[in-house]
């Protein structure tokens, strides 16, 4: 897995809109990912088993990113959501573009690893980073954590977004159908492996994923919690070699304000469920609760610390 995530400064959240107070008792809010990102279905899935595990339970599914569910659970405005070790540290130590530190964002668990891809149409002439330069490209909504790292990773080359055309797009869905249509040359995401956006657009245009494995080091001098990570050959099609990604961990985390016993029975359920949700995600097929238990630089929720003494997992 990957290890504790130093925090770093990054651009500017997206505010979400106001909402409701802390929800009472049996109706949770979970915010998950983009469409087209593997959170979506995730989140569905964790709906399911959480409902069924704790009787009246009702969990609404709300879109979201890393960056904002963390703002949203630490505003009362979400208890659970999806997060990226990276921003949410960024969050609890108060940096930017955190307003103040996120007292109210607790861990439940490390998830699986996050790979950050620069995904390019085969006859777009990118090869490398450089590449890009004069290009169109298609990137997530400012202040979403792929888009704080495509930042970061394009000033490793020397880039900037005015150095292309640049398309901040709320949905994965949104990027594919820019690179079917030839309205964009690139784009770039941070999820698990397979995509299923890539593969969408893989049915339709050759593609290229770039290695970054020259960028490793330099993305480590701008957050030393960037790992290079091993993308197996033939992921993707077109792919014949091994590749590395630029890697963080996926986590999820929840209100500090949540019961003990609720937290402690929804983690217990996600730790006996991992086979039904890798089949949403292969990625965390192998996951422990050694894994889910690590520190990654965001403080357990009391349930979360008792579920993990309980099966032995040292904190």
């Amino acid at each position: 897995m990957i290890r504790r995530m130093i925090p770093v400064a990054v651009a500017t959240v997206v505010v979400l809109a106001a909402g409701p107070a802390l929800a009472q008792g049996n109706s949770y809010r979970l915010m998950t990912g983009p469409q087209g990102g593997v959170w979506v279905p995730l989140g569905g899935a964790l709906k399911n088993l959480w409902e069924k595990a704790i009787p009246g339970l009702s969990v609404q599914t709300l879109p979201g990113a890393g960056i904002a569910n963390v703002r949203g659970i630490d505003e009362d405005k979400a208890e659970v959501g999806f997060g990226n070790s990276i921003s949410t540290v960024d969050g609890v130590n108060g940096a930017a573009p955190f307003p103040r530190k996120a007292a109210n964002v607790c861990q439940l668990a490390s998830l699986y690893p996050q790979y950050f891809q620069i995904v390019v149409n085969e006859d777009s002439g990118i090869n490398s980073l450089k590449d890009l330069k004069g290009k169109a490209i298609a990137v997530q909504s400012r202040g979403n954590t792929a888009e704080v790292v495509t930042q970061h990773i394009l000033q490793t080359a020397g880039l900037s977004y005015t150095d292309m055309k640049t398309n901040f797009l709320a949905s994965y869905n949104d990027a594919v159908s820019m690179l079917k249509d030839g309205q964009a040359q690139a784009f770039t995401l941070g999820t698990t492996i397979p995509s299923g956006a890539v593969m969408d657009l893989a049915t339709s245009r050759k593609i290229r994923v770039l290695d970054l494995k020259d960028s490793v080091e330099p993305m480590k001098k701008i957050n030393t919690g960037y790992v290079g990570v091993t993308m197996p050959a033939n992921t993707y099609p077109n792919q014949p070699a091994a590749l590395t990604k630029i890697g963080y961990a996926a986590h999820l985390v929840v209100s500090c304000k949540l019961p003990e016993d609720r937290v402690y029975t929804m983690l217990k359920t996600v730790a006996e469920n991992i086979k039904d949700l890798a089949a949403v995600n292969k990625a965390m097929e192998k996951m422990t609760p050694r894994e889910m238990g690590e520190d990654i630089g965001v403080p357990f929720h009391p349930g979360a610390k008792r579920y993990y003494n309980e099966v032995g997992v040292k904190m």
